[in-house]
């Protein structure tokens, strides 16, 4: 029986770091570290539960049922799972996600040097997708070319850049806002959350698998067993990232106090550390995190739909990057502005999803649990998503009543009030146990 060696599979777990390490995981640790300030421990502990504890946890969840989304949504159907894969797919995909990993790397790591005009965007963007497209038309290579090649000069700038932010910092710690004052660990929480890295777990389930397979691994319990050490390894390089960049965020109050985001502190600070060849090293370090992550959405995209719609791989990758391109040509604080609210609503279909199916072995039938549940976390979710797109006055008004809902958060009460009925009515009924895998 075929196994990985020990460098294959740390090449893995690089190459999932490397899948799950954006440019927004790079900018929100150092814009809530300068918030958190003296509160960096809490706050940072937060951060961590959201960014990467879920992220983590969404990966053994489909490491369990086999990789696939379709097997984690069995319970709730063919059609509805299939409309919630493909919702995901597009949204992490083709939609936003992808062309944003363009658009800001070109904002945060290269606008600084060539100006920010469109003419330099779009040479920018013909450059960056057509170096995704060729990593992204052979998946079965993707372990070779982003865990051995391109993660390890990633994790080489990281490094740099992690261990001057903790060994030479810019000053003393900042006095934190009120908020962070007042509740750091929440607040910390609700910024891992904005990462939106759950989403990206579920598309990215497929890919681990798959480059797991392509190895020669055909034991499904190793596959299992490989993509959750896969998903620890990459769990505990971005622990090491978002703790670093905390505490560079957290000491640069003194340089960076105007800072409107984390590009803007990392920027400051690059240029009071390094002086001006510190701004090449930020523009290599944010372009190959952007890197990673594209080649694994558009890789993962062209799979699912590809296999969903009986298209070529090739053809799907290659209209989606270019469409992606299209997208990111219209700016990233045109980008942000639609696709918030679509996160916004999907993420807690994303959570309820993961936690329903890491517990489904509690349940006699899993469709009497899966099926309200996140029946009802989709209509708050929905409601979420609509006021936080500024449509206020289409959301009733007792909506805005709701525990939490001014942090886009009033589906939790709900979803949990629900959970406790439908597990009294699955017991009451009772049935032979079914499981996801």
């Amino acid at each position: 029986m075929t196994r990985l060696k020990g460098t294959n599979l740390v090449a893995l777990g690089f190459m999932t770091f490397a899948l799950f390490l954006g440019a927004g995981n790079i900018i929100f640790p150092p814009s809530a570290g300068m918030a958190a300030g003296d509160h960096l421990l809490p706050a940072a502990m937060g951060f961590l539960l959201t960014g990467v504890g879920l992220p983590l946890l969404t990966v053994v969840a489909l490491a369990r049922v086999g990789g696939g989304m379709d097997k984690l949504t069995a319970p709730i159907g063919k059609v509805a799972g299939a409309i919630l894969a493909v919702a995901v797919y597009l949204a992490i995909g083709p939609l936003f996600a992808t062309p944003r990993t363009a658009v800001a790397s070109f904002e945060i790591g290269v606008a600084p040097i060539t100006g920010n005009s469109s003419m330099a965007l779009l040479l920018y963007t013909l450059g960056y997708f057509a170096i995704v497209l060729f990593l992204s038309l052979n998946p079965g290579q993707l372990v070779d070319r982003v865990g051995k090649l391109i993660t390890p000069v990633l994790l080489a700038g990281l490094l740099i850049l992690g261990l001057a932010g903790v060994f030479a910092p810019a000053g003393e710690f900042s006095t934190s806002t009120d908020a962070y004052r007042e509740a750091p660990l929440v607040q910390g929480f609700l910024q891992g959350y904005l990462t939106m890295d759950a989403l990206g777990a579920l598309v990215f389930g497929i890919v681990i698998t798959t480059a797991i397979r392509d190895q020669g691994i055909t034991d499904n319990g190793l596959v299992t067993r490989y993509s959750i050490i896969a998903g620890i390894i990459a769990a505990i390089g971005l622990s090491l990232v978002y703790v670093s960049l905390f505490y560079l965020g957290a000491t640069s109050g003194n340089i960076a106090g105007d800072a409107q985001n984390g590009g803007q502190i990392l920027a400051a600070y690059v240029q009071h550390t390094f002086g001006k060849g510190g701004s090449l090293l930020l523009a290599v370090v944010i372009m190959l995190a952007c890197l990673t992550t594209a080649v694994g959405l558009l890789s993962a995209c062209g799979e699912f739909f590809s296999a969903m719609f009986g298209l070529s791989y090739r053809k799907v990758v290659i209209a989606f990057g270019l469409f992606s391109m299209a997208v990111a040509n219209q700016g990233l604080t045109h980008l942000i502005s639609v696709s918030v609210p679509v996160l916004v609503g999907l993420y807690p279909l994303a959570i309820v999803l993961v936690a329903l199916s890491l517990a489904d072995r509690l349940w006699l039938k899993p469709s009497r649990v899966f099926i309200p549940v996140m029946g009802l976390t989709f209509i708050f979710g929905l409601a979420d998503g609509i006021a936080a797109a500024g449509w206020e006055h289409l959301v009733p008004a007792w909506f805005s009543h709701l525990p939490l809902s001014s942090l886009s958060m009033g589906w939790l009460v709900p979803a949990l009030v629900a959970l406790l009925l439908a597990v009294i009515v699955d017991r009451a009924l009772g049935a032979p146990k079914a499981v996801l895998n």
